[in-house]
Protein backbone atom coordinates (compact mmCIF):
# COMPACT_ATOMS: atom_id res chain seq x y z
CA UNK A 1 0.00 0.00 0.00
CA UNK A 2 3.07 2.15 -0.31
CA UNK A 3 3.73 4.86 -3.17
CA UNK A 4 6.39 2.98 -5.39
CA UNK A 5 8.45 5.99 -5.87
CA UNK A 6 9.02 9.36 -4.41
CA UNK A 7 7.47 12.43 -4.74
CA UNK A 8 9.18 14.86 -7.54
CA UNK A 9 11.87 16.43 -5.39
CA UNK A 10 11.86 14.50 -2.50
CA UNK A 11 14.69 11.57 -1.81
CA UNK A 12 13.53 8.66 -0.11
CA UNK A 13 14.69 9.06 3.47
CA UNK A 14 12.66 6.22 5.12
CA UNK A 15 13.41 3.14 4.18
CA UNK A 16 9.79 3.24 2.27
CA UNK A 17 7.61 5.73 0.59
CA UNK A 18 4.88 6.78 2.78
CA UNK A 19 1.32 4.73 2.50
CA UNK A 20 -1.61 6.77 1.29
CA UNK A 21 -4.53 6.01 3.43
CA UNK A 22 -6.65 6.07 0.49
CA UNK A 23 -4.94 3.48 -0.79
CA UNK A 24 -6.73 1.22 2.39
CA UNK A 25 -9.74 -0.32 2.37
CA UNK A 26 -9.96 -2.59 5.77
CA UNK A 27 -12.16 -5.32 6.65
CA UNK A 28 -13.18 -5.48 10.21
CA UNK A 29 -14.59 -9.10 11.53
CA UNK A 30 -17.38 -8.54 14.14
CA UNK A 31 -15.34 -10.33 17.05
CA UNK A 32 -12.53 -7.66 16.39
CA UNK A 33 -15.06 -4.91 16.88
CA UNK A 34 -15.91 -6.75 20.31
CA UNK A 35 -12.27 -7.33 21.46
CA UNK A 36 -11.24 -3.63 20.80
CA UNK A 37 -14.25 -2.87 23.22
CA UNK A 38 -11.31 -1.33 25.71
CA UNK A 39 -9.72 1.97 26.60
CA UNK A 40 -7.61 3.19 23.16
CA UNK A 41 -3.93 3.82 23.75
CA UNK A 42 -4.22 7.71 24.76
CA UNK A 43 -6.15 5.91 27.54
CA UNK A 44 -4.48 2.75 28.38
CA UNK A 45 -2.73 4.07 31.25
CA UNK A 46 -4.91 6.57 32.73
CA UNK A 47 -5.74 5.85 36.04
CA UNK A 48 -7.68 8.14 38.88
CA UNK A 49 -4.46 9.16 40.30
CA UNK A 50 -3.68 10.56 37.35
CA UNK A 51 -6.25 12.76 36.77
CA UNK A 52 -5.38 16.45 37.86
CA UNK A 53 -8.68 18.15 39.01
CA UNK A 54 -8.49 22.20 38.10
CA UNK A 55 -8.44 24.13 41.96
CA UNK A 56 -10.52 26.46 40.45
CA UNK A 57 -12.99 24.05 39.25
CA UNK A 58 -14.56 21.77 42.19
CA UNK A 59 -16.76 19.47 40.01
CA UNK A 60 -13.61 17.79 38.72
CA UNK A 61 -12.27 16.95 42.34
CA UNK A 62 -15.73 15.78 42.99
CA UNK A 63 -16.54 13.38 40.45
CA UNK A 64 -13.72 11.77 40.78
CA UNK A 65 -14.77 10.97 44.44
CA UNK A 66 -18.32 10.06 42.64
CA UNK A 67 -16.64 7.58 40.34
CA UNK A 68 -14.38 6.16 42.90
CA UNK A 69 -17.41 5.09 44.69
CA UNK A 70 -18.77 3.70 41.67
CA UNK A 71 -16.28 1.50 40.78
CA UNK A 72 -15.73 0.34 44.38
CA UNK A 73 -19.42 -0.47 44.22
CA UNK A 74 -19.22 -2.90 41.18
CA UNK A 75 -17.41 -5.84 43.23
CA UNK A 76 -18.92 -9.20 43.05
CA UNK A 77 -19.86 -11.88 40.76
CA UNK A 78 -22.34 -10.93 37.91
CA UNK A 79 -24.63 -13.76 38.36
CA UNK A 80 -25.92 -14.59 34.97
CA UNK A 81 -29.32 -15.80 34.73
CA UNK A 82 -30.08 -15.20 37.99
CA UNK A 83 -33.07 -13.36 40.08
CA UNK A 84 -33.08 -9.20 39.68
CA UNK A 85 -30.38 -7.85 40.70
CA UNK A 86 -29.98 -4.60 42.50
CA UNK A 87 -28.74 -1.35 42.56
CA UNK A 88 -26.14 -1.03 39.83
CA UNK A 89 -27.13 -4.39 38.39
CA UNK A 90 -24.99 -6.62 41.01
CA UNK A 91 -24.94 -8.50 44.36
CA UNK A 92 -28.87 -9.96 44.97
CA UNK A 93 -32.18 -8.27 45.73
CA UNK A 94 -32.98 -9.48 48.74
CA UNK A 95 -29.49 -7.30 49.52
CA UNK A 96 -29.46 -4.42 47.77
CA UNK A 97 -26.00 -2.24 48.25
CA UNK A 98 -28.21 0.65 47.86
CA UNK A 99 -31.74 2.23 47.04
CA UNK A 100 -33.16 1.98 43.88
CA UNK A 101 -32.36 4.81 41.55
CA UNK A 102 -30.58 5.28 38.31
CA UNK A 103 -27.44 2.44 37.43
CA UNK A 104 -25.20 4.76 35.79
CA UNK A 105 -22.96 7.91 35.67
CA UNK A 106 -23.30 9.96 32.72
CA UNK A 107 -20.38 12.88 32.93
CA UNK A 108 -21.44 15.57 31.08
CA UNK A 109 -18.88 18.67 30.22
CA UNK A 110 -17.31 20.96 27.87
CA UNK A 111 -14.40 19.59 25.72
CA UNK A 112 -10.92 18.84 27.29
CA UNK A 113 -12.11 18.84 30.70
CA UNK A 114 -11.07 15.19 30.96
CA UNK A 115 -14.48 12.70 30.87
CA UNK A 116 -12.47 10.27 28.83
CA UNK A 117 -9.81 10.05 31.42
CA UNK A 118 -11.99 9.74 34.23
CA UNK A 119 -14.14 6.89 31.96
CA UNK A 120 -11.63 5.19 31.37
CA UNK A 121 -10.14 5.27 35.01
CA UNK A 122 -13.43 3.82 35.92
CA UNK A 123 -12.85 0.95 33.56
CA UNK A 124 -9.59 0.26 35.09
CA UNK A 125 -10.75 0.66 38.50
CA UNK A 126 -13.76 -1.61 38.45
CA UNK A 127 -13.01 -4.88 39.65
CA UNK A 128 -13.83 -7.44 37.42
CA UNK A 129 -12.04 -9.06 34.64
CA UNK A 130 -11.09 -7.27 31.36
CA UNK A 131 -13.76 -9.46 29.06
CA UNK A 132 -16.45 -8.62 32.15
CA UNK A 133 -15.78 -4.64 30.78
CA UNK A 134 -16.38 -3.01 27.73
CA UNK A 135 -15.65 0.58 26.31
CA UNK A 136 -15.90 2.14 22.98
CA UNK A 137 -17.58 5.37 21.93
CA UNK A 138 -21.17 6.14 21.17
CA UNK A 139 -20.34 5.09 17.35
CA UNK A 140 -18.56 2.25 17.87
CA UNK A 141 -21.84 0.52 20.09
CA UNK A 142 -23.94 0.95 16.85
CA UNK A 143 -21.18 0.24 14.72
CA UNK A 144 -21.08 -3.34 17.54
CA UNK A 145 -25.23 -3.54 16.97
CA UNK A 146 -24.57 -3.24 13.17
CA UNK A 147 -21.89 -6.05 12.72
CA UNK A 148 -23.54 -8.17 15.45
CA UNK A 149 -27.66 -7.81 14.83
CA UNK A 150 -29.68 -6.26 17.96
CA UNK A 151 -30.17 -9.75 20.10
CA UNK A 152 -26.51 -10.75 19.75
CA UNK A 153 -25.14 -7.85 21.33
CA UNK A 154 -27.30 -8.50 23.69
CA UNK A 155 -26.71 -11.15 24.94
CA UNK A 156 -22.70 -10.33 23.84
CA UNK A 157 -22.63 -7.37 26.46
CA UNK A 158 -25.33 -9.10 28.87
CA UNK A 159 -22.22 -10.47 30.75
CA UNK A 160 -20.50 -7.41 31.18
CA UNK A 161 -20.26 -5.81 34.67
CA UNK A 162 -19.67 -2.48 33.32
CA UNK A 163 -20.40 -0.78 29.57
CA UNK A 164 -18.74 2.59 29.44
CA UNK A 165 -20.04 4.61 26.46
CA UNK A 166 -17.70 7.40 25.52
CA UNK A 167 -18.42 10.88 23.41
CA UNK A 168 -22.84 9.74 23.74
CA UNK A 169 -24.93 11.25 21.27
CA UNK A 170 -28.15 11.05 19.64
CA UNK A 171 -27.79 11.73 15.62
CA UNK A 172 -31.15 10.56 14.58
CA UNK A 173 -34.58 8.95 15.63
CA UNK A 174 -33.35 5.39 14.59
CA UNK A 175 -30.57 5.83 17.15
CA UNK A 176 -32.77 6.58 19.51
CA UNK A 177 -35.29 3.83 20.07
CA UNK A 178 -32.19 1.38 19.36
CA UNK A 179 -29.78 2.57 22.09
CA UNK A 180 -32.93 3.30 24.54
CA UNK A 181 -34.43 -0.57 23.81
CA UNK A 182 -30.76 -1.75 23.85
CA UNK A 183 -29.57 -0.22 27.46
CA UNK A 184 -32.70 -0.66 29.07
CA UNK A 185 -32.08 -4.37 28.13
CA UNK A 186 -28.65 -4.21 29.38
CA UNK A 187 -29.54 -2.54 32.77
CA UNK A 188 -32.44 -5.26 33.36
CA UNK A 189 -29.58 -8.49 32.43
CA UNK A 190 -27.42 -6.37 35.44
CA UNK A 191 -24.97 -4.08 33.05
CA UNK A 192 -23.78 -1.12 34.70
CA UNK A 193 -23.47 2.14 32.82
CA UNK A 194 -21.29 4.99 32.31
CA UNK A 195 -21.17 7.89 29.95
CA UNK A 196 -19.76 10.97 28.32
CA UNK A 197 -20.62 13.22 26.19
CA UNK A 198 -21.50 17.55 26.21
CA UNK A 199 -25.02 17.15 26.13
CA UNK A 200 -27.01 16.68 29.29
CA UNK A 201 -29.47 13.19 28.96
CA UNK A 202 -32.45 14.56 28.65
CA UNK A 203 -31.30 17.19 25.69
CA UNK A 204 -30.00 14.94 23.50
CA UNK A 205 -31.30 14.97 19.75
CA UNK A 206 -31.95 18.29 20.47
CA UNK A 207 -31.15 20.39 16.63
CA UNK A 208 -30.21 17.60 15.06
CA UNK A 209 -33.81 15.73 15.21
CA UNK A 210 -37.88 16.16 15.99
CA UNK A 211 -36.53 15.19 19.57
CA UNK A 212 -40.00 16.00 20.95
CA UNK A 213 -41.21 13.25 18.80
CA UNK A 214 -39.06 10.95 20.72
CA UNK A 215 -39.35 12.13 24.23
CA UNK A 216 -40.11 9.04 26.18
CA UNK A 217 -37.34 7.28 24.24
CA UNK A 218 -35.32 10.10 25.19
CA UNK A 219 -36.39 10.42 28.80
CA UNK A 220 -36.01 6.49 29.87
CA UNK A 221 -32.59 7.05 28.85
CA UNK A 222 -31.85 9.85 31.03
CA UNK A 223 -33.28 7.81 33.69
CA UNK A 224 -30.82 5.09 33.74
CA UNK A 225 -28.39 7.58 34.69
CA UNK A 226 -26.99 10.11 37.48
CA UNK A 227 -25.70 12.96 35.67
CA UNK A 228 -22.58 14.40 37.03
CA UNK A 229 -21.58 17.86 35.38
CA UNK A 230 -17.64 18.69 34.99
CA UNK A 231 -16.73 22.30 34.64
CA UNK A 232 -13.64 23.74 33.60
CA UNK A 233 -11.63 24.62 30.23
CA UNK A 234 -10.09 22.42 27.59
CA UNK A 235 -6.94 20.96 29.32
CA UNK A 236 -6.00 20.94 25.95
CA UNK A 237 -5.08 24.34 25.64
CA UNK A 238 -5.06 24.77 29.11
CA UNK A 239 -1.09 26.77 29.01
CA UNK A 240 -0.36 25.75 25.95
CA UNK A 241 0.94 27.76 22.97
CA UNK A 242 -1.91 28.37 19.86
CA UNK A 243 -2.11 25.84 17.38
CA UNK A 244 0.60 26.02 14.98
CA UNK A 245 0.16 27.33 11.36
CA UNK A 246 -0.06 24.94 9.07
CA UNK A 247 3.06 23.59 6.49
CA UNK A 248 4.14 24.04 3.31
CA UNK A 249 3.18 21.15 0.86
CA UNK A 250 6.78 20.77 0.27
CA UNK A 251 7.19 20.72 4.44
CA UNK A 252 4.50 18.00 4.85
CA UNK A 253 5.40 15.47 1.79
CA UNK A 254 8.95 15.83 3.43
CA UNK A 255 8.23 15.21 6.87
CA UNK A 256 6.16 12.17 5.42
CA UNK A 257 8.94 10.71 3.54
CA UNK A 258 11.32 11.36 6.09
CA UNK A 259 8.67 9.62 9.16
CA UNK A 260 8.91 5.70 8.86
CA UNK A 261 5.33 4.68 9.51
CA UNK A 262 3.38 7.70 7.71
CA UNK A 263 1.04 8.41 5.73
CA UNK A 264 0.90 11.08 2.93
CA UNK A 265 -2.89 11.89 1.36
CA UNK A 266 -4.23 15.05 -0.56
CA UNK A 267 -7.28 16.24 2.24
CA UNK A 268 -9.88 16.45 -0.54
CA UNK A 269 -8.98 13.02 -1.95
CA UNK A 270 -9.04 11.57 1.95
CA UNK A 271 -12.43 13.07 2.66
CA UNK A 272 -13.75 11.46 -1.34
CA UNK A 273 -12.78 8.17 0.46
CA UNK A 274 -13.58 8.37 3.80
CA UNK A 275 -17.38 8.05 1.86
CA UNK A 276 -16.32 4.81 0.98
CA UNK A 277 -15.20 2.83 3.83
CA UNK A 278 -17.64 2.65 7.12
CA UNK A 279 -17.02 4.85 9.73
CA UNK A 280 -16.67 1.07 12.30
CA UNK A 281 -13.53 0.58 10.04
CA UNK A 282 -11.98 3.64 10.64
CA UNK A 283 -9.77 2.62 13.14
CA UNK A 284 -8.33 0.05 11.41
CA UNK A 285 -7.66 2.78 8.58
CA UNK A 286 -5.24 3.78 10.46
CA UNK A 287 -3.33 0.59 11.90
CA UNK A 288 0.29 0.73 12.03
CA UNK A 289 0.53 4.53 11.30
CA UNK A 290 3.06 6.64 13.31
CA UNK A 291 2.00 10.01 11.73
CA UNK A 292 -0.63 10.86 9.47
CA UNK A 293 0.77 13.62 6.77
CA UNK A 294 -2.59 16.02 4.65
CA UNK A 295 -1.76 18.58 1.95
CA UNK A 296 -3.90 20.88 1.07
CA UNK A 297 -6.26 20.98 3.41
CA UNK A 298 -9.60 22.96 2.35
CA UNK A 299 -13.06 23.81 4.04
CA UNK A 300 -15.64 20.45 5.06
CA UNK A 301 -18.03 20.87 1.97
CA UNK A 302 -20.94 18.98 3.37
CA UNK A 303 -22.43 18.09 6.49
CA UNK A 304 -21.80 14.15 5.71
CA UNK A 305 -18.36 14.79 5.00
CA UNK A 306 -18.16 16.55 8.48
CA UNK A 307 -19.13 13.86 10.12
CA UNK A 308 -17.17 11.38 8.77
CA UNK A 309 -13.97 13.27 9.70
CA UNK A 310 -15.37 13.92 13.06
CA UNK A 311 -15.22 9.90 13.39
CA UNK A 312 -11.49 10.17 12.00
CA UNK A 313 -10.15 12.78 14.31
CA UNK A 314 -11.36 10.58 17.28
CA UNK A 315 -9.98 7.24 15.93
CA UNK A 316 -6.28 9.43 15.24
CA UNK A 317 -6.42 11.26 18.92
CA UNK A 318 -7.39 8.01 20.49
CA UNK A 319 -4.54 6.18 19.14
CA UNK A 320 -2.01 9.17 19.60
CA UNK A 321 -1.27 9.95 15.81
CA UNK A 322 0.34 13.64 15.05
CA UNK A 323 -1.47 15.00 11.88
CA UNK A 324 0.83 17.49 9.93
CA UNK A 325 -0.70 19.68 7.74
CA UNK A 326 -0.70 22.23 4.73
CA UNK A 327 -3.84 24.79 3.53
CA UNK A 328 -6.04 25.96 6.05
CA UNK A 329 -5.57 25.59 9.98
CA UNK A 330 -7.93 23.04 11.65
CA UNK A 331 -10.04 25.50 13.10
CA UNK A 332 -10.91 27.13 9.75
CA UNK A 333 -12.63 23.56 8.73
CA UNK A 334 -16.30 23.45 9.87
CA UNK A 335 -18.13 26.56 8.33
CA UNK A 336 -20.11 28.87 11.07
CA UNK A 337 -23.29 27.26 9.64
CA UNK A 338 -21.95 24.19 10.92
CA UNK A 339 -20.35 25.59 13.89
CA UNK A 340 -23.52 26.74 14.74
CA UNK A 341 -25.65 23.98 13.94
CA UNK A 342 -27.25 20.97 16.07
CA UNK A 343 -23.22 19.13 15.11
CA UNK A 344 -21.72 21.50 17.03
CA UNK A 345 -20.50 20.31 19.43
CA UNK A 346 -18.71 17.21 17.64
CA UNK A 347 -17.33 20.46 15.38
CA UNK A 348 -15.59 21.63 18.43
CA UNK A 349 -14.57 18.66 19.58
CA UNK A 350 -12.83 18.10 16.51
CA UNK A 351 -11.09 20.71 16.02
CA UNK A 352 -9.36 20.50 19.62
CA UNK A 353 -8.54 17.10 19.00
CA UNK A 354 -7.01 17.90 15.82
CA UNK A 355 -5.02 20.73 16.93
CA UNK A 356 -4.03 18.83 20.12
CA UNK A 357 -2.51 16.21 17.24
CA UNK A 358 -1.07 18.99 14.81
CA UNK A 359 1.10 20.42 17.98
CA UNK A 360 2.39 16.66 18.54
CA UNK A 361 2.94 16.54 14.67
CA UNK A 362 5.42 19.73 15.22
CA UNK A 363 8.42 17.77 15.79
CA UNK A 364 8.12 15.84 12.28
CA UNK A 365 9.45 19.36 11.00
CA UNK A 366 11.63 20.66 13.32
CA UNK A 367 12.89 18.01 16.01
CA UNK A 368 14.64 20.27 18.64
Amino acid sequence: MSSSTPAPGIDAIADAAPVSLCAREPFVPADRLVAEMVPPPRFDSVRFGTYIPDPNQPSQTEAVGVLEGFAGGLGGAHAVGSARRGFLGFGRAKAPRTPAGPRGVYLDGGYGVGKTHLLASLWHATPAEPALKAFGTFVELTNLVGALGFQQTVSTLSGHRLLCIDEFELDDPGDTVLVSTLLGKLVDAGVALAATSNTLPGKLGEGRFAAADFLREIQGLSAHFRALRIDGEDYRHRGLPEAPAPYSDEQVTKAAYATPGASLDDFPHLLDHLAKVHPSRYGALTDGLKAVCLTDVRPIPDQSTALRLVVLADRLYDREVPVLASGLPFDQLFSEEMLNGGYRKKYFRAISRLTALARDAQRLVDPR
